[in-house]
């Protein structure tokens, strides 16, 4: 790739970030490790791009990962021969990667489930549908076959799964409902993040206040699209971040502090998930209690 004016004096690693689409730290590493050259050479990370310098990424091949079933308790809130719909619990990654091999929800679906899962995803995310973020709990469904499989992503697709989430955010709306239509797209310097972003691809949150608090907002959220940490992203770019979110500005209030305890990430629950059954296409719902740890936050925040 040769270095045009747009990029004249970036980091080494911030554009290597940008372009392999991969964090800085991975990028920092793949220089370190000489799969970077600058014009035919190794240049340090912190490497100022010039005018026409060529860099070249060869990235190394990717692990092979070996998903293993583990006997791990799923609460499963309903199940057939086509679907499975599980209440994931916060601090549990959907699926295996490089880092994180074990104790995922893959893992304990195979482990269930068996064979019966779709394999439309591969290995690594066999039956996976849609995701939730590690420390966002709630309600996700997974395919048990590949018919239902590629129903269900037609259904997200066209916006035909209905996903209600409820969370506690700082500050008061200045409406008691609204929307939240802007464009989300990885983050321009932190490549780990998302964030609202010109060009970035369409996202519409809908959000309606259940109660408010001194300083919090207990809301109800209806995602129109479903881009990565959504929800987390919007209400940070309206300026009311979701407690204990600290990727996205959350934890800096002294009731977050003091509630440390019952803070393990975000205080975001997929609480309802409505769609067309894959084979009658009626419509089921289904909707899972808060978690604890909300509960008892919204019990401290009624006691102010």
């Amino acid at each position: 790739m040769i270095i045009g004016e747009s990029d004249i004096k970036k980091r080494l690693d911030l554009y290597v970030s940008e372009v392999a689409e991969i964090t800085r730290s991975s990028a920092q590493l793949l220089i370190e490790d000489g799969y970077v050259l600058v014009n035919g050479k190794n240049e340090a990370k912190n490497y100022r791009l010039r005018l026409g310098d060529n860099v070249e990424i060869d990235e190394p091949e990717p692990k092979e990962l070996e998903v293993e079933a583990e006997n791990i308790p799923l609460n499963i809130v309903y199940e057939d021969d086509d679907i499975i719909v599980i209440n994931k619990p916060s601090g549990m990654v959907v699926h295996p990667a490089n880092g994180n091999e074990s104790g995922t929800l893959v893992n304990a679906l195979l482990y269930h489930c068996k064979d019966s899962l779709s394999g439309i995803n591969g290995v690594i995310r066999p039956g996976i549908v849609h995701r939730i973020d590690k420390d966002t709990s709630g309600l996700l469904v997974v395919a048990k076959n590949d018919e239902s499989h590629v129903f269900l992503s037609s259904l997200l697709k066209d916006h035909g799964i209905k996903r209600v989430y409820h969370a506690i955010v700082t500050g008061h709306f200045k409406e008691n409902s609204g929307t939240v239509d802007a464009p989300i797209a990885r983050h321009p310097v932190d490549r780990k993040k998302m964030a609202v972003v010109k060009g970035g691809r369409d996202a519409i949150t809908h959000y309606e206040v259940i109660c408010e608090y001194p300083s919090f907002t207990y809301a109800k959220m209806v995602l129109e699209t479903g881009r990565t940490h959504q929800i987390r992203v919007h209400m940070s770019h309206i300026g009311h971040p979701i407690i204990g979110d600290t990727v996205y500005g959350g934890g800096k209030t002294q009731f977050e502090k003091a509630n440390a305890s019952l803070l393990d990430g975000q205080i975001l629950h997929a609480k309802v998930l409505s769609f067309p059954h894959p084979r009658t296409r009626e419509i089921v719902t289904f909707e899972c209690e808060l978690p604890n740890n909300f509960k008892k936050l919204l019990d401290r925040l009624n006691s102010l």
